[in-house]
């Protein structure tokens, strides 16, 4: 059976019939004929399905109501829900639109890109051959991972005057080469690929589902729980919601009791421990929001550097609502430049914000701020496009350096041996541990710090219960970034479950995030009906929706697979374990509360459907060398430092006990300062053998 015959196109025609949106003029035949070239397997399933149909009813003779009822009768089926997915990433997803620059579905629906060059210039600009440091001298410190946490304690040890190798798997990006232009190739969107690393060869992870199946999740997917690989990495293309954690959110166990079947505990510092921690990156990266403190922070001993981001139209509408619901409502902060600062200018409010670098170089991050001040020092050394393979130890266990491996002109297992006094992992939870585990020595054979089994355990990130609401006016500003207020109410004392989340609205989306996840349920994904939605509503839809403080279940955990290897011939992370029932029910709450935010304000209808239990950590991942003060139930002290060890430390979101209720990355970065101020204070190591035991 032909997909390229009358009845095919005839097919094509029903699933986007709009006469201005139309499938041919779209280009929705091309698009789908290149994605049945792309797609493995795809063909096959779409050629059968298309043979049922066609011996069902003669697509090409028959009218528009009797096709369009035979089409109802399957269009659950996988094959024609692929079809249509594959329609409108034609018509929504390309900025070119089948090579029409006008944008004309964007401008059709009322999306504004933004972008001072234009929607369709130049793009994938060929990035620079890395230059490696030498490695032959002894270095003070040893870092590895260049983003929020590891790029911090690099440049702070370096400004100090030590000398550093920092070493980075990913590439330096910026807004020119890394696919700022492509929806379906982002770290918001990741439907076909990303902008940043690791590569689509680099190999999988495996993922264990609650029913005990496998599956090989491959870098750019979801369910891999891809931080950026590259230098910066999340700071590159984050939304950057710069949040301080409540003072509870520290003391989960305290104020709630330990559920049963969780790992839920304590962290061995508090708010006013981490306070001028925070207003170190508040200062030095650069944090912009209102004045004075937030509504859940106790105490704040410096304002933010900058004014907050302009309000638009979704601020009003639910600040008026918050007023009638008793609510106390803020502006988020962001580490964003609301005004030009370090020579880098403010944000545009480009359409392109989460999950893409900045076009005006504005989205505050490590790789923009303190790295380029600390190589202008000399005493950074900066590795990229270079794999950590293992922590090396001696023969007594000490750490001594880091065995590194690279590609050159295609060639894998290039390798050499780094050496230092100090060596500080920062490769996010999930990389993090695996470097541990995939480092054993004589005196630990299960991994370094892993003596107690804790290694990897633990993980966590956030579950994102999301209401929709639509509105009978124009409601959202179509400026990004997007998220313009927040309460904090429901981070804590919600009446009989276990912390809480921040709630706010939603990032600016792209037309096909917003055809992926706001068309209301019961709308059909093909027709006339969804275009009429997408031209009516793009602009009169709110999201509300928020972090809910996961309550950590030891069951969830990265461990080796003991089958499947990485490109360089090493085991692969293994994922498993699902969220405790806690975080479900806390989530269903939360979705209450920001359904009824919506109502309150006018929203005609809303929707939202509680997040399925699952593993959570493809997003703010989190918990697997939690700190403590114990090595039986903590992998590091409470400076960061792994037990067992005078000289290996932790600086990313791998540390927390718990993930807060609101985004992390603020606290990555407060325990990063912190943790480089711990060694720059005990440098020339001085070992302490009791407090490391």
């Amino acid at each position: 059976m032909l997909l390229d015959g009358p009845a095919f196109l005839r097919l094509l025609d029903r699933i986007a019939p709009d006469p201005v949106l139309g499938s041919r003029a779209m280009g929705v035949p091309a698009y789908v004929a290149a994605r049945l070239g792309a797609v493995e397997n795809a063909r096959e399933g779409v050629e059968r399905g298309f043979q049922r149909l066609c011996a069902e009813v003669d697509i090409v003779a028959c009218d528009d109501n009797t096709l369009n009822r035979a089409i109802g009768e399957i269009d659950h089926e996988p094959w024609f829900e692929l079809l249509a997915r594959w329609a409108a990433e034609a018509i929504y997803a390309d900025p070119g639109n089948g090579g029409n620059p006008e944008a004309r579905s964007w401008s059709e629906i009322g999306y504004e890109h933004g972008l001072p060059e234009g929607p369709s210039g130049p793009d994938n600009i060929p990035v620079a051959e890395p230059v490696r440091p030498t490695l032959d001298q002894h270095f003070d410190a040893i870092v590895i991972g260049a983003g929020a946490g590891g790029g911090i304690v690099a440049s702070q040890l370096a400004l100090a005057g030590k000398q550093v190798l920092l070493v980075e798997r990913g590439r330096w990006l910026d807004y020119a080469n890394s696919g700022h232009r492509d929806h379906l190739r982002n770290h918001r969107n990741p439907v076909y690929g990303h902008n940043t690393g690791p590569d689509a060869d680099d190999g999988p992870r495996i993922l264990v589902t609650p029913d005990g199946q496998q599956h090989a999740v491959e870098p750019h997917t979801v369910a891999y729980g891809n931080n950026a690989a590259c230098v910066g990495s999340g700071t590159l293309i984050y939304g950057g919601q710069a949040w301080r954690f409540h003072p509870d959110d520290f003391r989960m166990a305290s104020r709630y009791g330990v559920p049963d079947g969780s790992s839920l505990a304590d962290w061995p510092i508090g708010y006013d421990e981490l306070e001028p921690w925070y207003v170190r990156v508040e200062q030095e990266i650069g944090v912009c929001g209102p004045p004075g403190a937030l509504p859940h922070e106790p105490s704040r001993s410096a304002p933010l550097p900058m004014p907050p981001l302009p309000r638009h139209g979704a601020a009003s509408v639910l600040a008026a609502a918050a007023g009638r619901l008793g609510l106390t409502t803020t502006q988020p902060p962001m580490l964003i430049n609301s005004v030009p600062r370090d020579d880098r200018e403010a944000c545009i409010e480009c359409a392109s914000c989460p999950g893409f670098a900045c076009p005006s170089d504005g989205k505050n991050g490590t790789q923009n701020t303190l790295l380029p001040k600390a190589l202008a020092s000399g005493n950074l050394h900066l590795a990229v496009e270079t794999l950590a393979d293992r922590i090396e130890t001696d023969s007594t266990g000490k750490v001594t350096g880091v065995r590194l491996i690279w590609e050159d002109a295609g060639e894998l297992r290039h390798a050499a041996s780094a050496h230092a006094d100090i060596v500080v992992v920062s490769a996010g939870a999930i990389e993090t541990a695996r470097l541990l585990l995939l480092s054993p020595s004589a005196r630990e054979p299960e991994g370094l710090g892993n003596t107690s089994g804790q290694v990897g355990r633990h993980l966590q990130g956030h579950t994102y219960p999301t209401a929709f609401g639509i509105f009978d006016r124009p409601v959202h500003g179509g400026k990004g970034p997007g998220v313009t207020i927040a309460t904090t109410d429901f981070v804590h004392g919600l009446p009989g479950v276990v912390g809480g989340a921040m709630l706010a609205d939603d990032f600016i989306m792209t037309p096909i995030a917003f055809w992926e996840q706001a068309l209301p349920p019961g709308l059909p994904r093909w027709g006339q009906a969804p275009h009429d939605f997408m031209r009516r509503f793009y602009r009169h839809v709110l999201a509300v929706k928020g972090p809910v403080h996961e309550i950590p279940d030891p069951t969830c955990r990265v461990e080796l697979d003991p089958a499947v290897k990485d490109k360089w011939g090493r085991p692969v992370a293994r994922m498993s374990g699902v969220v405790h029932p806690e975080t479900t029910r806390t989530a269903e709450a939360i979705l209450e509360k920001a359904k009824l935010w919506l109502s309150a304000a006018g929203a005609s209808r809303v929707w939202g459907t509680p997040p399925v239990p699952r593993l959570s950590s493809y997003q703010h991942q989190a918990g697997t060398c939690r700190m403590g003060n114990s090595p039986e139930t903590s992998v590091t002290d409470v400076n960061s430092r792994v037990w067992g060890h005078d000289n290996l430390f932790i600086a990313d979101g791998s540390l927390h006990p718990t993930n807060g209720a609101f985004n992390p990355v603020l606290t990555i970065m407060a325990l990063a300062f912190r943790c480089a101020d711990h060694l720059l204070n005990r440098l020339p190591l001085q070992p302490d053998m009791e407090s490391s035991r």
